[in-house]
């Protein structure tokens, strides 16, 4: 079922459709790479935006199967429920979709300033039952870049 999934990706990646190659681009480059779970992270809008454009249009897939999670930082003058709204009304998800997220303090230097400011942390959003998905997307990355990753099936 992965290498006739994969096949299916390397047949659509033939196709042309520019939301399909930047999506399969866009996971290559922030996914989990994990052979069972489509999972994206990101710190821009636009980035996870278009990434959902991408699994929700390109496989059909409804609300329903996506979660949100994200990694946020304290002392940015904003809740935790500020920087959930945030990502669900960007991405246009329901409250449903968020799952457990994970906070963490600012690192600082020596001198007390916080460095890699990220107001609105890291997003990430996960496909639930995947597998035949990320399957087909490594068959497309594999057809888009000319290379073989046996690796990617076991």
């Amino acid at each position: 079922m992965r290498r006739a999934a994969q096949r299916r990706g390397r047949n659509r990646a033939l196709e042309g459709d520019p939301l399909y190659l930047t999506g399969c681009i866009l996971y290559w480059a922030e996914g989990s790479k994990n052979r069972n779970t489509l999972q994206f992270s990101n710190s821009e809008l636009p980035m996870v935006r278009t990434f959902k454009s991408f699994a929700m249009e390109c496989f059909d897939l409804e609300a329903d199967r996506l979660t949100l999670s994200l990694n946020v930082y304290t002392n940015n003058g904003l809740s935790l429920e500020q920087i959930e709204r945030y990502w669900l009304n960007g991405l246009g998800l329901p409250q449903a979709c968020a799952r457990k997220h994970r906070t963490n303090h600012y690192p600082t230097s020596s001198s007390g300033k916080r460095r890699n400011k990220l107001p609105h942390g890291v997003c990430t959003l996960t496909v639930l039952r995947s597998t035949l998905i990320v399957q087909e997307i490594f068959g497309a990355i594999q057809e888009y870049a000319g290379f073989e990753e046996p690796a990617w099936l076991d």
